[in-house]
């Protein structure tokens, strides 16, 4: 072998492709074997028999070829380096914050947190569960309410969240909605768009004329745009007697030292945790949190953590109520929130626990200091600030020397807001030192004495009202009280760590949810300075590098999905399916076709997608499915029909939700486009199509992406995500725009088409990930991936049909990416359901599949394209053995309610105590030989669901409650 590679050409050893060897799990022989072991030849055999003939590419797709991981780095590193990096003083709800070194390296840079999966089976999340309780227990303290959720997706899309949900909960029967005009800008934006699809007619105005109107519900900032502070107590007392909801929008760092929403009687506090630590990022991923009233719980959008007890009567932790609501109410559910942002909420709430209470403060104190410095500075140079209350905000008008005061702020390394023509915003922040005050006075023509102005304002005691400033204790809980050294909090990081179950212990075969490699140089652009500490509304020049990266990205997509225009705006899969809908009922009203608002669903879509419907003011009809799960055609095309005139859109997954490529696809697009309906594909299994066919071809109008499934972003624990859409040539002219960084051509600029995120472009700090991937696998290895992917799922199933049924498979008997097997038969049988299956193959040391999704009493098995053989025979010889002692349970040799299944998961007190069970001890934890060479031992026992929702607790637990 060494003389062979001695005396190779050049060309042979330079591995130009051997990224796509590290993304796949099997090798050659190992997908020889696996090709024969399900009876065909080899993969290109196996991909004939699945995908069917009529939708596949006639062509390559038009990628470049593979490039090595550090040639993609360099490259990527070059495009970096064009952004060019100044303090932003720009604000609006984005802030420069120091990332704790020991948060940086052990939370956002590590496989143990990214890559861990949503904490749906609760048992092996403890840590990521007991994470964010703490973030929740920040937000409840801070915000003054009761009840926090695990973080939604940005401030603005939450504002609209607290929209829709005033109109549940408020009393008053007017269809009118009030947000303050010094509401950020693009929060009202946001909120336009969404209101507009709801029906709710939306007024402007100063915050304390809000009661003055009829209203359902108000939308007041605190501190505002302008930096302005107020007491709102009044107006919202006011707002309250006359049946409306008030939601405040506010600052977590603010609010260290103000008053609290809650104390002011407001009923929603929304807003964004990213000065915890999080980069700016260009936009995001961060983390919104959002915080109400306990007596509101059921109508609180998005997920919350609760606290219940295990098997043992131990403390536990778990998400409660309405997690996962949508795939239940489907249509009528309150939101489409599918996901949230779990890493940027665990980093808040660390932040949090690293700094305590007294930090805080004194970081909050620091920054209303430097504020009121610059703020005396400019007032003693003759520049007089709007403001006599502020925080971190304030804003000066510089008349017609306002733009030369922003070119030599820029000039001198500095952004600021310009709020009009001759009014300028400056924002202080964590980074902001006294040499930054001093050079922006000086960009203003102002010379100070900074020691002298210091103790002028010290005496004076800042620009906080006496009446406004915070009276109640905070964060009192041990946890934030605890960890302030390195070691302490190290030690603590790492203890939740090992609670948690992630991709770097074992394959998490999830049905939809393609948890597949995220590998280590895709990751390492992401906290690279030129991408993490760029401000969204930066001037475009300064982003060269950004943009660059996310149009080389763009053509990357447009070239997979044969779409000519893509949008990068939504920062999830359900924002990127309310975008795409959005587009659409857009398109339809520039025809003159507004009334066109029945939107068809097959019965086997993601709850997801009637949620969005619902959303956008449509109308949604089901459309039935056959007996081997494809649409039931005959139907679609009697609905179609019937709803002719009406109908708007298809929102259809392919392959189809139940894992299987439908042959009649293009048929059933024809049929919609035909009654004058566009077709909107979603994204979730796109990870089966890439190099193979794609939704253009397939016949589809619109799709979103799951960058965080098929295009390698990790789960993160439950977020972040992204999902870029997709666009035809005739819908690209009605996709999302943004107020503040319009993102559209010029013909589009007075289309008044609102923003769907908070952000131009997103969670942009991410797209690197996905820009990385592309890059290093090529055309040829995107291809070979959805190869893969389908063989593994086919071996999968292969394997197991003979110890459980397959549900669905294709005309030739295969399955596409993900399999459904059925536990109907064995629940029928035993009692043994698919909830104990999950459950029991913690103790082999897998995740679950998916449960109950899309067919009742199932489980989805999607193994992805970066398992390799070993791992899925370990997973097939674990699901084996569990069908072999369900065999036991037949017999009767164990007891219906006392056997390995049913007393999973088995946990280290289970080992070490007493044991009366009829099974040993050996079966119960170390089922197979293998299990103890790298055993995962769940903290708990199984959780009581029922108490944990019926003794509803969602705040920190006392310590002495914990058992380690």
């Amino acid at each position: 072998m060494t003389d062979t590679l001695l005396s190779a050409p050049l060309a042979c050893l330079e591995q130009r492709n051997a990224f796509i060897h590290r993304h796949l799990g099997p090798n050659a022989d190992e997908i020889a074997h696996m090709c024969a072991a399900i009876g065909v030849a080899d993969i290109d055999a196996l991909i004939d028999q699945t995908v069917p003939a009529g939708i596949r590419l006639e062509s390559p797709v038009p990628l470049a070829a593979p490039v090595p991981e550090h040639e993609a780095l360099g490259a990527l590193k070059a495009i970096a380096t064009r952004n060019v990096l100044k303090k932003s003083l720009i604000g609006l709800g984005y802030y420069g914050t120091h990332t704790p070194a020991v948060i940086l390296r052990n939370v956002m840079e590590n496989p143990g947190w990214y890559t861990a999966y949503t904490p749906y089976q609760a048992e092996i999340s403890q840590g990521r569960l007991e994470a964010l309780l703490n973030y929740q227990q920040t937000v409840i303290d801070l915000t003054g309410l009761e009840l926090a959720n695990a973080s939604l997706l940005d401030e603005a899309t939450a504002a609209a969240e607290a929209m829709t949900m005033a109109r549940r909960v408020s009393k008053s029967k007017s269809n009118i909605f009030f947000v303050d005009e010094a509401c950020f800008p693009q929060t009202i934006d946001v909120v336009r768009t969404r209101a507009h699809y709801f029906g709710y007619e939306l007024i402007y105005g100063n915050a304390e004329e809000a009661a003055a109107h009829d209203v359902f519900g108000a939308l007041l900032q605190y501190p505002n745009a302008r930096g302005e502070i107020v007491d709102l107590s009044s107006t919202i007392a006011d707002l309250k007697q006359r049946g409306a909801t008030v939601a405040i929008a506010s600052d977590l760092m603010a609010l260290v030292l103000l008053k609290s929403p809650g104390a002011m009687g407001a009923d929603i506090a929304l807003g964004s945790a990213q000065r915890f630590g999080v980069p700016m990022g260009f936009g995001g991923p961060h983390a919104a949190f959002f915080a109400t009233r306990e007596a509101y719980v059921r109508s609180m959008p998005g997920r919350i953590i609760g606290v219940s007890k295990d098997a043992r009567g131990n403390t536990a932790l778990r998400m409660t109520l309405q997690t996962r609501e949508q795939h239940i109410r489907r249509e009528k559910a309150n939101s489409n929130i599918c996901t949230s942002q779990v890493l940027l909420a665990n980093m808040a709430g660390f932040y949090a626990v690293y700094h305590g209470p007294q930090g805080l403060r004194t970081i909050a104190a620091r920054i209303h200091r430097l504020t009121a410095l610059l703020a005396q500075g400019l007032r003693d140079a003759g520049f007089e600030p709007g403001q006599h209350a502020f925080f971190d905000t304030i804003e000066i008008d510089a008349g017609a020397r306002a733009p030369a005061i922003l070119a030599a702020a820029r000039e001198a390394g500095y952004n600021l807001r310009s709020a009009s023509g001759t009014r300028l915003g400056l924002s202080v922040d964590e980074t902001t030192t006294r040499g930054d005050i001093a050079a922006v006075l000086g960009c203003f023509g102002a010379t100070a004495d900074l020691d002298a102005l210091d103790r002028a304002v010290a005496a004076a005691g800042g620009a906080l009202p006496a009446g406004l400033l915070r009276r109640d204790a905070i964060l009192t809980h041990p946890v934030f009280n605890s960890h302030h050294t390195e070691h302490e909090i190290l030690r603590y990081l790492k203890k939740l760590q090992n609670r948690d179950l992630a991709l770097d212990h074992s394959m998490i075969s999830l049905g939809s949810c393609t948890m597949k490699l995220n590998a280590t140089s895709e990751m390492i652009p992401v906290t690279w300075p030129e991408f993490a500490n760029v401000h969204p509304f930066a001037p475009r020049e300064q982003a060269s590098g950004y943009l660059e990266m996310i149009e080389g990205l763009a053509d990357y997509l447009r070239a997979v999905t044969g779409f000519p225009a893509i949008s990068m705006q939504p920062n999830s899969g359900a924002q990127g399916e309310y975008a795409g809908l959005v587009a659409i009922a857009r398109y339809h009203a520039s025809r003159g076709e507004a009334q066109r608002n029945v939107c068809l669903i097959p019965r086997s879509a993601h709850g997801t997608n009637p949620a969005t419907a619902q959303m956008c003011g449509m109308q949604v009809v089901v459309v039935d499915c056959d007996d081997s799960g494809n649409v039931d055609v005959a139907d679609l095309r009697t609905k179609a029909e019937k709803h002719a005139t009406e109908l708007a859109a298809l929102m259809i997954t392919y392959p189809s939700t139940h894992g299987v490529f439908e042959e009649s696809i293009r048929e059933i697009c024809a049929i919609v486009h035909q009654h004058g309906g566009q077709v909107y594909m979603d994204g979730a299994n796109l990870n089966a199509q890439v190099g193979l066919t794609s939704p253009a071809t397939i016949g589809a109008d619109v799709s979103h992406m799951n960058l965080h499934k098929t295009f390698c972003i990790p789960h993160g624990g439950g977020g972040p995500g992204m999902g870029p859409i997709g666009l035809a040539a005739h819908l690209a002219p009605f996709m999302a725009d943004h107020v503040l960084q319009p993102t559209g051509a010029a013909e589009r600029a007075n289309l008044g088409q609102g923003a769907v995120s908070a952000a131009a472009f997103g969670s942009a700090s991410i797209l690197p990930i996905s820009w990385m991937y592309i890059t290093m696998m090529g055309g040829e290895g995107l291809k070979r991936a959805t190869e893969v992917a389908i063989l593994n799922a086919n071996y999968l199933a292969g394997r197991l049909k003979a110890h459980y049924p397959v549900l669905y498979t294709g005309s030739r008997g295969r399955v596409a990416h993900e399999c459904i097997i059925d536990i109907r038969p064995i629940k029928a049988a035993t009692g043994i359901s698919e909830v104990d299956i999950a459950k029991r193959l913690m103790d082999y040391g897998f995740h679950a599949p998916t449960m109950s999704f899309p067919v009742a009493g199932t489980i989805m098995i999607e193994p992805t394209e970066s398992e390799d053989l070993a791992e899925l025979d370990r997973f097939v010889a674990a699901m084996i053995a569990i069908r072999d002692e369900i065999r036991q349970i037949e017999a009767g040799t164990w007891p219906a309610n006392d056997n390995p299944l049913k007393n999973a998961p088995h946990t280290q007190a289970d080992f070490i105590g007493d044991w009366t069970r009829p099974y040993s001890r050996q079966q119960a934890v170390f089922p197979l030989p293998w299990v103890a060479a790298n055993k995962f031992w769940p903290s708990v026992n199984r959780i009581d669901d029922v108490h944990g929702d019926r003794n509803l607790f969602c705040a920190c637990v006392p310590v002495d409650e914990y058992r380690d």
